[in-house]
């Protein structure tokens, strides 16, 4: 009898469709209210995305998960029954975010990563009335570790291969990374968490290994291994089903031919998803590769999730987040009425200053500027300090600037009016700010860098020491005078400004829209198996009593 191996994991929901993610443990038929989809195979893994359609607006409804007609969801160690929310119609969000989470079996053997914010988030939920809970989840990267293994998971491993070996204690393969999901999605909270709470995903470096398309010197060094090429096929076959089709509408499904073929052909998808694996991995060598970003709307917001790893361009002296084919279709998604635009991307586009500096100086120091000795030296710092930041792709990080600044001043197609706020949402730096950028030319509405991190994670006290020193000014205008005398950097086209003070410990945001109107609120979670938080930062980021901020009001408090 098939069996419910992991989920039921609640992904796209709209005004009145839903998306339903399940691993099973054998071919069979999934049935979700009253919606059946046959599994599909992957490297003998099954799998079933179902689509849920003719739901009412602003409803909530009960579901149950039966594998060939046999209820298997709920079980009796669910924590609570899963629902389905469709988007409200009142203008309202409520969008849960953050990022870098080691699964919650990990605390066990190492203590120093604290309490599981996501965990106590689900623990808490099970206490409040639906209409509490956030409308979405976006998770900001780093969903798994693959370099990085639990103690259980690394004893599992030592079973099939010498850890002496390179990689080390790593993962090596696709079947390796469905071991990982699973150890990070079967928490009982989390999953029942996951089974209510539509989830949209993005991937970082961590998913994959440290410091991903870092530089192209770094892919080549990774090319020249004899793991690395079953590693980065088995890390983006894995993200392709289990993070990147939930993040696709029920319309969009049907429309992407790799998924109905893997869907609708009946025989085991892996050949045709390996495929795709090496094709997705070559555009950072300017190939034409695949587009992991994508655009949802929400209510009063619409949200574009930028892939800031996998799509970078990187060789032949080119430098870039993503391809100019991606960004020209990031630009034509800011197009439109909404009254908040939200962009998703796991790095942060504002760094604490002094850090944003001596990443921009040293990508230009590593492209040569004071010659090859030092450009290799800049190259080792780079991989070093994590210099991988939209600052480290500083044609880019100007790029996207602008385009912020022209939705800002209501100047894209379509535009009635500027939206209220412009954010951009992130994580990866492992601790939580809020900037505000200050544009030469003020635009009407507010820019801002909302960044929240980690979920679940460790970081060194004088790492934490570090992140606090980097936002001071002395610390800017000093690093600007040293590095200034080593290389030089264009200067900057816009400036920014601290909003909160920077938070430390595992921790979850939640930015709440009604209208017009935006509060962001972080909270840490506090004590194990609790549903406990400290709110630790609240602020107000438009008011729609005073509808868009006054640009001089800000530029003047600035």
């Amino acid at each position: 009898m098939a069996e419910l191996v992991l989920g039921p994991v609640l992904r796209h929901v709209g005004d009145c469709d839903a998306t339903i993610w399940v691993e099973t443990s054998q071919p069979c038929t999934v049935e979700i209210l009253e919606q059946r989809e046959h599994t599909w195979t992957v490297a003998g893994h099954h799998y079933a995305l179902v689509v849920i359609e003719g739901l009412e607006p602003s409803s909530t409804t009960e579901y149950q998960v039966a594998l060939d007609g046999e209820l298997a969801w709920p079980g009796p160690d669910s924590s609570g029954p899963s629902l389905i929310r469709t988007l409200r119609d009142d203008g309202t969000l409520d969008l849960a975010f953050g990022s870098c989470r080691f699964a919650t079996t990990s605390t066990t053997e190492d203590p120093h990563l604290g309490i599981d914010a996501l965990e106590s988030y689900a623990k808490r939920m099970l206490r409040q009335e639906p209409d509490e809970w956030p409308d979405a989840l976006l998770m900001l990267g780093d969903q798994v570790y693959a370099d990085e293994l639990s103690a259980p998971m690394r004893r599992r491993l030592e079973k099939h291969h010498d850890l002496s070996e390179p990689p080390g204690a790593q993962v090596r393969n696709f079947e390796e990374y469905t071991w990982l999901y699973a150890e990070s999605w079967c928490e009982p909270d989390v999953r029942w968490l996951l089974s209510t709470v539509p989830t949209s995903m993005i991937f970082d470096d961590h998913d994959v290994r440290d410091d991903w398309n870092t530089s192209h010197a770094w892919r080549q060094d990774a090319q020249a291994t004899d793991w690395w090429s079953e590693r980065i096929v088995g890390a983006l076959m894995s993200y392709w089903i289990y993070q990147h089709l939930g993040n696709l509408s029920p319309a969009a499904l049907r429309h992407d031919e790799l998924y109905q073929r893997v869907r609708t052909e009946g025989r085991d998808g892996e050949p045709l998803l390996r495929e795709f694996a090496i094709e997705a991995d070559k555009e950072a060598d300017g190939e034409k590769g695949a587009r992991w970003s994508y655009r949802r709307d929400l209510g009063p917001a619409r949200l574009l999730v930028i892939d800031s790893r996998c799509g970078r361009i990187l060789a032949d002296d080119e430098r870039s987040m993503v391809s100019e084919a991606e960004f020209t279709w990031i630009e034509q998604q800011t197009e439109g009425e909404y009254d908040h635009l939200l962009i998703g991307t796991s790095l942060p586009w504002l760094l604490p200053r002094a850090l944003h500096d001596v990443e921009s100086w040293d990508e230009a120091l590593a492209a040569g500027a004071r010659g090859p000795r030092l450009a290799r030296w800049a190259e080792k710092l780079r991989r070093a300090g994590d210099f991988e930041h939209w600052a480290a792709f500083r044609k880019s990080f100007d790029r996207l600037a602008e385009l912020l600044a022209d939705v800002a001043r209501g100047e894209q197609r379509g535009q009635p009016r500027p939206p209220a706020t412009v954010c951009v949402l992130s994580g990866d730096v492992h601790h939580a700010y809020v900037a505000e950028a200050v544009y030469p030319d003020p635009t009407p509405s507010p820019v801002y860098q909302l960044t929240c991190s980690p979920l679940h994670n460790h970081v060194p006290p004088a790492i934490n020491g570090v992140f606090r020193a980097s936002w001071s000014r002395t610390a800017e205008r000093a690093t600007r005078f040293i590095l200034g005398r080593v290389s030089h950097v264009p200067p900057m086209i816009i400036d920014w400004r601290e909003r909160s003070r920077p938070q430390f410990g595992n921790q979850i945001a939640t930015l709440r829209l009604s209208g017009r109107t935006a509060h962001l609120v972080v909270e840490k979670a506090l004590k194990k198996d609790s549903h406990e938080f400290d709110t630790v930062v609240t602020l107000t980021l438009a008011d729609e009593s005073r509808d868009v901020s006054s640009a001089a009001d800000r530029t003047a408090d600035s």
